[in-house]
């Protein structure tokens, strides 16, 4: 009978890796340092036997930001631009229409995609954070080890942190699995197949990763492709506003500990994205009010940049075929309605096309903060976190402080500071925060996100037709399930343990 169980129990593993490796916590199948090792005199199997073997999993882990740009760039704007009212799908890939007309459903290829890739990234640094303090070399001392374990705590907290506002429902994996044998099937088997954990539960493992990484995470330097204590800080700010744990004093105290670590707001907003003057290379990298970002240079590009628009390194590349992400009209609106020249010239360019899905091919709008192969992708910057404690400070009355906040913000770009009727209503002042984030930060994947956090989803996706006469019919109605995405369906196959989350 035992036998049996065990066959069965391999034959499921089997199928299981086979059709989702995602949750598998060390899902290496080639030879590497992950399948290297020996075991201690106990019997323990020791994953990395020198500091050397430990080092490449640690540049692996920056290299996945690098080298795996689908689901938390490509794939993270679509979600949180086209899902909202910033942009259109874009194309009519079966993938990516459903993005944009609310019919998602658990068979999504992208939902699919992303949600196995999340988690092995998580499994990556799982693989960090459970070894590094067991490597057996005398040479790799205490402080590097921990600084590299707070790096992939960051690292997890950061994977988390998107995981957690798409599905709710995640499972809250840090630790890996044992090697599954005859002997210890009925004790790991389980750990191949987790259940989900609730919300809270995600935000309390996301917190603890970040506070417990800041002592000895590094510090905020001029390179700001590191996972420091600000990125910590930047991040339970953004985890400690949404409603899960939500706390406005904790976010304000975040907010200032990476406004007062350095940063400042660059003179030109262009700076952030545009190239340089010959037109070879981005304008900076690095600059002060990068939190983080990812870095590309010429003979290693960030090869997402043409599937949203031209690459203005090589012209014509991959520019015969209809782009993801096309701005909405509604967004173009508000950029008028503002008088909002300089956010709008960065954010949206015009192309002659050879498609005209959304608009004429003559005068066809692109998202333009991604120009070319050589911009980094940046994914905290300060103006977010500045713009993060004004929402703070009006939920908490503190108007005034908001106010400035804002009017800091749009004096860069060259608008007037908001009128004293708008200073004075706490109302007006939480929708000029919102629109002043929408102009900001417009495809930058913050637009969904802000929408469920202040309760507009609905009111502003379920009107978006009678606004906006170029976006995709809905199929159906925003409604409160609609704040999380579907569970992929493949997954749910898989394992039993997890349930589809409500509306799907």
């Amino acid at each position: 009978m035992k036998l049996d169980i065990v066959k069965k129990g391999f034959g499921l593993l089997m199928i299981f890796i086979a059709a989702s490796c995602s949750l598998d916590k060390d899902p290496i199948s080639d030879f590497s340092e992950i399948t290297m090792g020996s075991s201690d005199e106990s019997g323990d199997r020791i994953k990395f036997e020198n500091r050397s073997e430990m080092l490449t999993q640690y540049d692996a882990m920056y290299e996945l930001f690098r080298g795996r740009q689908e689901h938390w760039y490509l794939d993270y704007l679509l979600l949180t631009e086209a899902r909202a009212d910033n942009a259109y799908g874009g194309t009519t890939g079966a993938e990516v229409m459903p993005v944009e007309d609310n019919s998602l459903d658990g068979g999504n290829s992208v939902i699919t995609r992303d949600w196995n890739s999340y988690l092995d990234d998580i499994a990556h640094v799982n693989s960090i954070i459970e070894n590094i303090d067991l490597v057996p070399d005398a040479s790799f001392s205490d402080s590097e080890r921990a600084q590299w374990k707070a790096e992939a705590k960051i690292f997890r907290a950061m994977v988390m942190l998107d995981m957690v506002r798409f599905w709710g429902n995640i499972p809250v994996i840090t630790t890996e699995a044992e090697d599954i044998t005859a002997d210890n099937i009925e004790e790991v088997y389980p750990a191949y197949f987790p259940s989900q954990n609730t919300p809270e539960e995600a935000y309390q493992q996301i917190v603890e990763d970040l506070t417990t990484a800041i002592p000895d995470a590094p510090e905020t330097g001029n390179e700001k492709t590191v996972l420091s204590k600000a990125v910590a800080r930047a991040l339970l700010a953004k985890a400690y506003a949404e409603k899960p744990i939500r706390d406005y004093g904790k976010v304000i105290e975040y907010c200032d500990d990476v406004i007062n670590d350095n940063f400042s707001l660059v003179d030109d907003y262009s700076l952030l994205f545009r190239m340089n003057e010959a037109g070879t290379d981005i304008a900076a990298r690095n600059t002060t009010e990068s939190i983080f970002e990812v870095q590309f240079f010429t003979g290693s590009g960030n090869w997402v940049n043409w599937m949203f628009g031209r690459n203005l390194l090589n012209w014509d590349e991959n520019f015969s075929w209809a782009k993801w992400v096309t701005p909405s009209r509604d967004l173009i609106a508000a950029f008028e309605t503002e008088g909002d020249e300089i956010r709008f010239n960065q954010s949206v360019v015009y192309y002659e096309p050879g498609w005209s899905l959304y608009y004429p091919s003559d005068h066809y709008p692109f998202m333009y903060k991604m120009r070319s192969g050589n911009n980094s992708i940046i994914k905290l910057r300060l103006a977010d976190i500045l713009l993060l404690k004004a929402e703070a400070l009006v939920a908490q009355g503190q108007l005034g402080e908001a106010a400035s906040i804002v009017d800091k913000i749009r004096a860069r770009v060259d608008l007037p500071g908001l009128s004293e009727s708008v200073k004075s209503s706490a109302e007006q002042m939480k929708e000029a925060v919102l629109r002043e984030r929408r102009l900001e930060l417009a495809f930058e994947g913050n637009r969904l996100f802000d929408l469920i956090r202040n309760d507009k989803l609905q009111s502003v996706m379920n009107g978006i037709n009678t606004r906006d006469n170029g976006r995709l019919s809905q199929a159906r109605p925003f409604t409160e399930d609609s704040e999380l995405l579907p569970i992929p369906q493949t997954v749910l196959d898989v394992n039993t343990n997890l349930e589809q989350n409500p509306g799907y």
